[in-house]
């Protein structure tokens, strides 16, 4: 077709383009004209009764023709199709016809150069008065730019290693890379022109339709992370923004990285729960109660960190018998249904149950499906219904072995949503099962120390005698707790005169040794005073003197004093306190008036087993009746955070303070108060009370 280079204006005027007012009707033409000239969108008609397809210029340069080139028929436009668009493009053009209705298609044209252009073409079809198509107008614009710019979008797009897809305001799909096609484990073919909570409906009501519906209506970014069920299974960070023709999402599959973090979780979940067994478990074992708590707490530990649930068996140290101890479930509502059945299992169980196989076998057990194994063994009643009720689905259970002792088991249990135990959790199992066996050993090793050692201590610090005159208390705290023995002692004995002798000491050291040591003292001593009215210091110069020739090789501090009365003193109501200090903290004197005093100088004299030929001095007062006296060990005034005779003063006051309890209640009460932060030292201490005597002749 032609169309002329300059179009006529209105019939019956001329031309007129550079002296049209504004208001002029071509103005408006002109203008349109411009801008689709400057906008480089070309026209056509086709006559579809002739044939006859009209292009402007724009057109014309657009497929590449010179003016006169081309012939006006549609076989000319065809002939500049790309052959891989030929077929579409002229379809698309016979739809229309067809359906009196628009055209609409994006195709390339091959120009005689071989140069390709894209062109985006646009018509209606209009119709006569019996509704036949007879005419199709439209127009042509060059996409190849655009096209290219798309494509460099596009390339890049599908190079990267993000998952990109884009949605229209209908929440359909209109792009998709490659790396969306992988993780979302579609193909271009099904994603794109589909809705995209059809597609997925997972989504709907999750973090994903939550997210878009905010970017789209606020026109905000979101940026967060949510899960994919199955089929797709995944975790996702997603970053959403929106845009003028919808919604441009970046994901990627983080799956892995979750994976990885809660890996690492677990793994320091794991170590603390082995240190936290650990702590809790010498902190409270000791006896057989604390055995219990300290189980019951590692119960609590273990769950949920290895388990939805547990329960911990220990065998009776007396008959060796089974018991389910302590357990646990992550969920409130079940720990009384789990404590039921830890209550009723054991009787209910056949033998060949695996928490009774892992006990007999030493071994540990994992079994893959409980229901199977344990189920069909269970009597009907209380404790069906709460294996019922707690419903495993997967257990592990460890044998509690100590030195070569089975002490119990830890059985670990999970449920249907939690899969079964991996090899990082079998062995921070193991190791919990070794450290609480381990503790629950030595604490019994321990407690069979201890008793032998409370028997030794029994034997020699025997209790005191009670004459009818007088009250002895004694005291004895070891701060040893592994030996509960140490080089403190006292004693407390009567003469064959009636004269009662009270000894306070403390060898050198805190050791068996030091025990051992302090057992033959005592013994010595008693041997050398007991024989008659020896004075205390001829007991300690006579004990001195057996420590050399015994070769003890051993060192000691002591305080021997005697309790002396005559027959006037009887009558008068005093008594004679006689005694001799060698290298020991002074004795202290209540007097019945409430008055303390210290007996003796600062120090007293040399310690036994230093000189045998050492210089020994008695000393006496003469007490009312109704007076008390203390001796005691430096443990109960001295330590680290603590110097001798600030000790000894704090120790007056307390007695100053105490001194209307009775005697037991006071020597319980001094040791708590001047020892409240617990021994640094082993504390030894003997008090005599002398009793007020009524008229009349000594029983």
């Amino acid at each position: 077709m032609t169309v002329p280079e300059q179009r006529p204006g209105p019939p019956g005027k001329a031309s007129r383009p550079l002296s049209l007012l504004p208001d002029d009707p071509d103005v408006s033409r002109i203008r349109f004209e411009l801008a689709i000239d400057a906008a480089g969108i070309g026209s056509f008609d086709w006559d579809l009764v002739t044939g006859r397809l009209s292009w402007d210029d724009q057109l014309m340069a657009i497929f590449g023709y010179r003016p006169g080139g081309f012939d006006e028929s549609i076989d000319a436009f065809a002939a500049r199709l790309h052959p891989d668009d030929r077929e579409r493009t002229l379809q698309a053009l016979q739809d229309a016809i067809d359906d009196v209705g628009v055209y609409d298609a994006e195709f390339r044209v091959v120009l005689p150069s071989g140069e390709t252009r894209w062109v985006q073409g646009r018509g209606r079809a209009l119709a006569d008065d019996r509704g036949t198509a007879v005419r199709l107008l439209g127009a042509g614009i060059d996409t190849t730019r655009l096209r290219e710019g798309d494509a460099r979008v596009s390339r890049v797009l599908e190079t990267m290693r993000s998952a990109f897809f884009a949605l229209d305001r209908r929440w359909r799909f209109t792009y998709v890379n490659a790396e969306a096609e992988r993780v979302l484990h579609r193909s271009r073919e099904e994603l794109l022109g589909g809705v995209v909570w059809t597609l997925f409906p997972a989504a709907v009501g999750s973090a994903f339709e939550v997210h878009y519906r905010a970017a789209m209506e606020g026109g905000e970014e979101r940026v967060f992370e949510a899960y994919y069920p199955p089929p797709l299974d995944s975790w996702y960070e997603v970053r959403a923004w929106p845009g003028p023709d919808g919604l441009s999402v970046y994901f990627l599959d983080v799956t892995e990285r979750r994976a990885a973090e809660q890996r690492a979780r677990d793994s320091a979940a794991r170590l603390a729960l082995v240190a936290e067994v650990s702590a809790l478990m010498s902190a409270t074992l000791g006896s057989p109660a604390g055995e219990r708590t300290a189980l019951q707490r590692v119960a609590e530990a273990v769950v949920p960190v290895l388990g939805d649930w547990a329960i911990l068996t220990l065998a009776d140290g007396a008959d060796g018998r089974m018991h389910d101890v302590a357990s646990w479930h992550a969920d409130p509502a079940l720990r009384p249904v789990t404590a039921t059945y830890a209550a009723l299992r054991l009787a209910s169980i056949a033998p060949d149950a695996p928490v009774l196989r892992a006990l007999g076998s030493g071994r540990l057990l994992t079994v893959a499906d409980v229901p199977a194994a344990i189920r069909p063994t269970l009597p009907e009643g209380e404790v069906l219904d709460a294996f019922d009720a707690l419903a495993p689905r997967t257990a592990v259970t460890l044998p509690l072995l100590a030195r070569g002792r089975t002490l119990g088991a830890l059985s670990v249990y999970r449920g249907a949503g939690r899969p079964a135990a991996t090899d990082e959790d079998v062995a921070a199992a193991r190791e919990v099962a070794d450290r609480v066996a381990l503790a629950l050993d030595n604490a019994r090793l321990f407690d069979q120390q201890r008793r032998l050692a409370e028997a030794l201590q029994r034997s020699l610090l025997t209790a005191p005698p009670q004459p009818d005159e007088a009250e002895i208390v004694v005291r004895y705290q070891p701060a040893v707790q592994v030996a509960q023995v140490g080089g403190d002692w006292y004693d407390a004995f009567q003469q064959p005169d009636g004269a009662t002798v009270l000894v306070i000491g403390d060898v050198v050291g805190h050791d068996t040794e030091a025990a051992a040591a302090m057992g033959q003292l005592r013994g010595m001593l008693r041997g050398v005073a007991h024989r008659g009215d020896t004075p205390p210091d001829a007991v300690l110069a006579e004990l001195d003197a057996a420590v050399d020739a015994l070769g003890l090789d051993t060192m000691a501090t002591a305080v021997v004093a005697r309790v002396e009365q005559t027959p006037e003193q009887r009558a008068a109501g005093t008594t004679t306190l006689r005694w001799s200090n060698a290298g020991h903290p002074p004795p202290l004197l209540l007097t019945p008036e409430g008055e303390v005093r210290r007996l003796g100088g600062e120090r007293g004299e040399l310690m036994l087993g230093v000189d045998p030929a050492a210089r020994r001095t008695s000393h006496e007062v003469e007490v009312r009746r109704g007076s008390t006296l203390l001796l005691y060990t430096d443990g109960l005034v001295e330590g680290r955070d603590l110097l001798l005779d600030e000790g000894i003063e704090r120790l007056r006051d307390a007695l100053t303070e105490l001194a209307g309890l009775p005697l037991e209640r006071l020597c319980d009460a001094l040791v708590r108060r001047l020892r409240p932060e617990g021994l640094q030292d082993d504390v030894a201490l003997v008090a005599i009370r002398l009793h007020p005597q009524p008229e009349g002749p000594r029983p």
